[in-house]
């Protein structure tokens, strides 16, 4: 059975009560590091010594649950709120704090609730937050956020009032998202603006976002770096089918040289170039200047400049440079490098930057991040150059004090 807020009752039935939970009940303070312990093979009930009717409970499967125990018109009920998997230590505090003293507050005369402007389903919202939102998010943001509203959201939630949607339903949702992680964490986002934006509106209560709190998936991001003889294999492909493929050729050179994204480079156009830089009007944060070594202004030179010096610098349909999408498939065969992906030429100049003693913060302002954290991902890059020259320099040591290095 559901509680109002969306969470499940369970319990109020003595007879579902596990005794031996009941005689392995302790008090301590609730923490993370109290749910990731591993018991099994004896069920157990943890209360919060700080926070009365807040509690942790464990199975004999070693599967937990948070759960609040409140007296509800003089019947005892428990609460699940929900797995520690899904709901940190903090958050699932935080709403049982919430439930106990909406539970305190019980027949106490209220001030009646603004009501909601009107109650939508969901499906129906979509086209009304679609003409007013977005307009202010790039054609590329659009087009991945539709999807994400088509294929993911509106397949789940499409049955639900929009004002009844709650974390019990994101909690599941994301549950059955949990073989495709990055379709839950690039839709999470969209869903929260979506339910933000519909306060506003008047279709959901003031502050009821369920999406506050509810964490992403932590996924290992894939990470493939270029040697330097994959390095040469590839340029020996590129100088194989450059004349067949001028556009596409260009393009990875390009990207191989600056680290820049894939759109950067496919959006080029020659009023932006004033060497050593690329002014980009736009990108993925906004404006932003590119850097262009010599190689890439060679690139460059090859090109054929229109006499009127404006325009695209190589030729693309529908913002696609020819022959890139298919031509690079093969190029990487031919470089015996399969696994590789346009977007790891951008990966790779990192790697080779950092190799070469560039700290992470100019790295950062070469690849255009605007956050720090961004470009921390290269950080054990930097760990490992930095333990490679300390063993050059203690070899050299070595060797000045008649030592074996």
């Amino acid at each position: 059975m559901g509680s109002p807020d969306g969470y499940l009752l369970s319990d109020s039935d003595p007879e579902n009560r596990p005794q031996d939970a009941e005689s392995n009940a302790s008090r301590l303070r609730l923490s993370g590091q109290v749910a990731r312990r591993n018991e099994k093979g004896v069920a157990r009930l943890y209360w919060d010594d700080l926070l009365p009717g807040f509690g942790l409970r464990v199975y004999a499967t070693g599967t937990k649950r948070w759960i609040v125990q409140l007296r509800q018109r003089g019947v005892s009920r428990r609460i699940t709120l929900g797995g520690p998997a899904h709901l940190n230590a903090g958050d699932a505090r935080r709403a049982a704090r919430g439930l106990l003293a909406k539970n305190a507050l019980d027949g106490v005369p209220q001030r009646p609730a603004r009501p909601l402007r009107s109650e939508p389903k969901f499906t129906d919202y979509i086209e009304e937050f679609w003409r007013d939102y977005a307009r202010h998010w790039k054609r590329s943001t659009q087009q991945r956020n539709r999807t994400a509203i088509e294929k993911t959201l509106k397949p789940w939630f499409g049955r639900y009032r929009l004002a009844s949607i709650n974390r019990a339903h994101i909690l599941e949702w994301k549950d059955s998202l949990h073989e495709r992680q990055g379709v839950f964490n690039r839709a999470l986002p969209v869903l929260a603006v979506m339910l933000g934006y519909a306060e506003g509106l008047g279709h959901r209560a003031k502050g009821s976002n369920p999406c506050r709190g509810i964490p992403r998936y932590k996924r290992q991001l894939p990470e493939r770096y270029l040697t330097a003889k994959e390095y040469r294999r590839l340029a020996q492909a590129l100088a194989d089918r450059e004349a067949d493929w001028p556009d596409a050729v260009a393009a990875i050179r390009l990207l191989i040289y600056t680290g820049a994204r894939r759109s950067e480079i496919t959006s080029l156009h020659w009023e932006w170039i004033e060497p050593p830089y690329a002014h980009l009007p736009d990108s993925k944060t906004g404006p932003r200047r590119l850097y262009l070594n010599r190689q890439a202004l060679a690139v460059l030179e090859a090109r054929k400049r229109p006499e009127a010096g404006q325009g695209p610098i190589l030729a693309t349909r529908s913002g696609r440079v020819r022959a890139l999408e298919h031509g690079w498939p093969i190029l990487r065969r031919m470089a015996a490098i399969p696994d590789v992906r346009l977007h790891d030429l951008r990966h790779s100049f990192a790697s080779v930057g950092i190799m070469d003693g560039i700290s992470l913060a100019r790295v950062g302002k070469l690849l255009g991040h605007v956050l720090p954290e961004t470009t921390a991902r290269y950080a054990h890059l930097a760990d490992a150059a930095i333990a490679d020259a300390a063993e050059r320099v203690s070899g050299s040591i070595a060797a000045a004090l008649g030592l074996r290095p």
